[in-house]
C-alpha cells in the first residue's frame, strides 16, 4: 500500500489517504459547493430500517439478528435493479428489492411486509450532530445533496433535516443512480460549477466514493460503521462523522 501511494500522481496525492500515513487534507482548490449523500450520511438509514426489519422478524418469529444480513441483501438487490434500463424510480425499487429480500431470506412477502419498509423511508430523521454541522458549513460554501431517491420521496427526509440546500439533485431528474457519472455530471451542470469546484461527503463507499475515485472529485468518506474501506477507490479523507469532516471543510 505505501509503494502505490508513493507512485500516485501529484494530483490524486492532494487529498487525505486513510492509515496511519495519512496525508493533510487540501482544500486547494477551494470548493464553492460541499455535495451529500443523504441517507445513511446525514439521515438514519440503516437505525430506522434495521429497527423496522427486527420488529417483523419479531413478529414472524424469526431472530431479530438477520436483520443485518436482510438489509445487506436488498441492498445488493436495489443496487442490481438501479443498474438496470430503462431507468425506474426508486420508489418502484424499493419495493421491488425488499420483495427480492425477503424471498432470498424464505418469507413470502406480503404487501404489508414491504409496504412497511417503504414507509419507513419518509420517517427517517437525521444523526444528532447533522444540523448543527450543516449550518457551521452553510456559513462558507453552498451546500447540495445528490441523492438515489425520487423528488417526492427525498423532500421529507431534507426537511426532518432542518437546513436549507442550495441544491437538491435527484436519481429520477438526472434519470440514472449513483455511481453512474451521469448523475454527477448533471448535477455540477444544475449547480453551474466544475467538479474541482466541489467536494462530496458520503456514507457510501460503492455508490459515492467508487464515483469519486473515478470522476477525480475530491471525496470525504463519512465511515459511521466503523468499515474498512476499498483501497482500489482511494483517494478520499476517512471521518466517523459530520463533525469530523467540517473539520477537515473549515480548518481554523
Amino acid at each position: 500500500m505505501a509503494q502505490q501511494r508513493v507512485t500516485r500522481s501529484a494530483a490524486l496525492q492532494r487529498f487525505i489517504m486513510p492509515g496511519p500515513d495519512a496525508m493533510t487534507f487540501v482544500l486547494e482548490p477551494a470548493p464553492k459547493v460541499i455535495t451529500f449523500d443523504c441517507y445513511g450520511t446525514l439521515v438514519q438509514w440503516y437505525e430506522v430500517l434495521l429497527h423496522e426489519i427486527g420488529l417483523m422478524l419479531n413478529e414472524q418469529g424469526r431472530d431479530a439478528a438477520e436483520a443485518g444480513a436482510l438489509l445487506d441483501t436488498f441492498s445488493r438487490h436495489s443496487r442490481r435493479l438501479e443498474a438496470e434500463r430503462p431507468h425506474r424510480l426508486y420508489k418502484d425499487i424499493l419495493r421491488a428489492g425488499f420483495r427480492a429480500a425477503l424471498l432470498e431470506h424464505g418469507f413470502a412477502p406480503s404487501e404489508s411486509m414491504v409496504e412497511r419498509f417503504a414507509a419507513a423511508i419518509p420517517t427517517m430523521g437525521p444523526h444528532p450532530e447533522v444540523p448543527d454541522a450543516l449550518r457551521r458549513l452553510r456559513e462558507r460554501y453552498k451546500l447540495a445533496i445528490f441523492t438515489n431517491s425520487d423528488e417526492d420521496l427525498i423532500v421529507h427526509n431534507v426537511a426532518r433535516i432542518g437546513v436549507p440546500f442550495d441544491f437538491v439533485v435527484t436519481a429520477e431528474r438526472a434519470q440514472a443512480y449513483k455511481p453512474s457519472r451521469q448523475i454527477f455530471e448533471y448535477a455540477y451542470r444544475t449547480m453551474g460549477v466544475t467538479k474541482d469546484e466541489t467536494v462530496h461527503v458520503a456514507m457510501g463507499m460503492f455508490l459515492d466514493m467508487k464515483a469519486c475515485h473515478e470522476l477525480g472529485v475530491r471525496g470525504i468518506w463519512v465511515n459511521r460503521l466503523g468499515q474498512a474501506g476499498n483501497p482500489d477507490w482511494l483517494p478520499y479523507a476517512d471521518v466517523a462523522n459530520l463533525d469530523e469532516a467540517v473539520t477537515l471543510l473549515m480548518p481554523s
